[in-house]
């Protein structure tokens, strides 16, 4: 189920993840073919201050995905709208601080950013200047379209993501279009398009949470000192990450323009547009993985995190390979979209052959660190993030730089990725005294880790035939760990019921592939069975505080007789699927 799970989530994740980076992209686009290589110079300098807003959001998201998956995954109602309360107060103070200093100090940050001081004869200035005006404007709008973003993915409303990225997409190119074709209104009016296409995709979400299915509720009286800590210490590696990014466009801006000029610098600006596309998979991949390890971590899932594993391995090296290989051959068309100046446009065409050769690498590393990141290795996600995004690519840009000029700048994301990886490699070997390339050794998960392998049943079932054999499976596993007879057969006949009860009510209703996952813990406390499934939304705990007073009805008899079993019972659907937890 697992896998099905991350491949379900894929499409939606990524294409959240390019929610900024393809305004980003248009623009870029936009400005390169109708505003000149001054306005995408411009541009390019502006690119920290847009990545500071996304760091921000980025540090809500992450810690929204790491907090609202444990909560969640336990069934812990009250903590994730205290998360989700928190979020949103968090998302508006931050964008409303960042506007406000923004538009108060845009001279001296723009001076800062390298476009040089205010003067008649400095163009690049006044382009910055007019584009980080128009752009500020929507900050709130898509810092607010990255919070929302692990909301829907939690609560399996996908197709609305699919549904704004696009509209936000459709919003953007048609809005830069009437800028540079009707209002020629120069940077200031890109920045504007973007900011208003932000708009767009953040109304069609904000829809969601009022309805009343919606599983989210802003409570303010949830939103304590704690809550605020909790999620900013779970996003503080994100924000690490993408600090550390900002810095890096800063400081290769500053190499490329002492090398190559304001060409070198407007090539960079289509590397990173088309760049951040390209970042968009990895990103996407990642962002999955930090989401379930998250859940399966608090839920001691040991099986789970390693299949994460495998499988956040798999997909980097098949969805970033084929990007690659799509980037290499399509490398001249692609920047010539972006640029007429042709000196500006040899050096971005051979800068994207040599900066795509990154992506796999960049994706096994951004994944190891989202997944460390799920499981609580807060410190070694921080140290990745610092080599991969900013410590390793800059020292190696700087230096290859001096031998190698403009190309050597390009090589270091190769560089930088490399060595990440070789230090994510050095580390796990170290942290487990042995060499060895498996999942299990790069999960990094503790042998006391939750509950003992032996102690830990699990099966699947894909098809009616599978309930009794797995039903009488349970039962002789429970016999073995020292179970008394009774309450062996206890657990193998909630099993039955609620698999029974689920492929009645499930199975063959449409052409999907269903699966039921059953997990028994024997822990000192009492065994507890987990049941998680694909099926259609069913909350068997509610449907028997309707029903329990019907007495007479047989239709009923399976649930009562479980609840009836147990002396705790929560569930919750969590990216889609039901889980019921069952404490016998």
């Amino acid at each position: 189920m697992i896998k099905k799970l991350f491949r379900q989530m894929l499409l939606t994740q990524i294409l959240s993840s390019m929610t900024v980076m393809v305004c980003m992209l248009i623009d870029s686009i936009m400005i390169g073919r109708f505003l000149g290589v001054e306005a995408m110079t411009a541009y390019g300098l502006a690119a920290p201050v847009l990545l500071v807003f996304a760091a921000f959001g980025n540090l809500i998201s992450a810690g929204v995905q790491v907090v609202c998956g444990k909560s969640m995954g336990v069934g812990d109602r009250k903590g994730t709208n205290a998360a989700f309360s928190t979020s949103v107060m968090l998302a508006v103070l931050i964008s409303g601080i960042g506007v406000a200093l923004i538009l108060i100090f845009t001279g001296p940050i723009c001076t800062l950013l390298g476009a040089g001081r205010p003067g008649p004869h400095n163009l690049v200035f006044e382009l910055t200047k007019d584009y980080l005006r128009g752009f500020i404007i929507g900050a709130p709008a898509f810092m607010g379209a990255q919070v929302m973003v692990p909301y829907m993915q939690l609560s399996g409303n996908r197709i609305r993501l699919v549904v704004a990225v696009a509209m936000m997409t459709v919003g953007d190119i048609i809005f830069d279009l009437l800028n540079v074709l009707a209002f020629h209104g120069g940077t200031l009016g890109m920045g504007l398009a973007s900011s208003l296409s932000y708009y767009i995709a953040f109304l069609l979400g904000l829809a969601y949470f009022f309805k009343k299915k919606c599983v989210f509720r802003f409570r303010p009286k949830l939103i304590k000192r704690a809550v605020i800590k909790q999620l900013v210490l779970a996003g503080v590696p994100t924000l690490v990450n993408q600090l550390s990014l900002v810095l890096l466009t800063f400081l290769l801006n500053k190499i490329l323009l002492n090398v190559g000029g304001i060409l070198a610098v407007a090539a960079y600006s289509v590397i990173q547009s088309a760049g951040n596309i390209c970042y968009s998979f990895s990103s996407g991949i990642a962002s999955v993985t930090l989401m379930l390890s998250s859940i399966f971590y608090s839920d001691y899932d040991k099986n789970a995190l390693r299949t994460v594993v495998k499988t956040m391995i798999y997909f980097s090296a098949l969805i970033c390979g084929v990007v690659t290989a799509v980037v290499l051959i399509a490398a001249r068309p692609l920047v010539g979209l972006f640029l007429e100046n042709r000196a500006a446009e040899h050096l971005a065409v051979n800068g994207m052959r040599l900066f795509v050769l990154s992506l796999v690498p960049c994706a096994f590393n951004t994944c190891f660190k989202n997944y460390y990141q799920g499981i609580d290795r807060i410190k070694l996600t921080q140290v990745i993030s610092v080599l991969q995004n900013f410590v390793l690519p800059t020292l190696s840009a700087f230096i290859l730089s001096r031998f190698l000029r403009i190309n050597g700048a390009w090589l270091g994301f190769l560089s930088g990725e490399l060595l990440t990886l070789a230090f994510i490699a050095v580390f796990v070997f170290r942290e487990n005294k042995r060499v060895s390339f498996t999942a299990e050794n790069f999960s990094l998960i503790p042998d006391d880790f939750g509950i003992p392998d032996e102690d830990c049943f699990e099966r699947s079932i894909t098809d009616p035939e599978d309930v009794s054999r797995t039903s009488e499976a349970a039962a002789r596993f429970c016999s073995s760990r020292g179970l008394e007879e009774r309450l062996s057969r206890m657990i193998a006949l909630c099993v039955e019921e609620m698999a029974n009860n689920t492929i009645q009510h499930s199975f063959h209703k449409d052409d999907d592939e269903h699966y039921i996952d059953i997990r028994i813990l024997i822990k000192e406390d009492g065994p507890v069975i987990r049941i998680r499934d694909n099926c259609v939304h069913f909350d068997p705990v509610k449907y028997f505080e309707i029903h329990k007073e019907d007495e007479g009805r047989e239709d009923h008899i399976g649930i009562r007789m479980v609840m009836g079993m147990v002396k705790k019972v929560n569930y919750v659907n969590t990216l889609g699927l039901n889980n019921l937890t069952l404490t016998i």
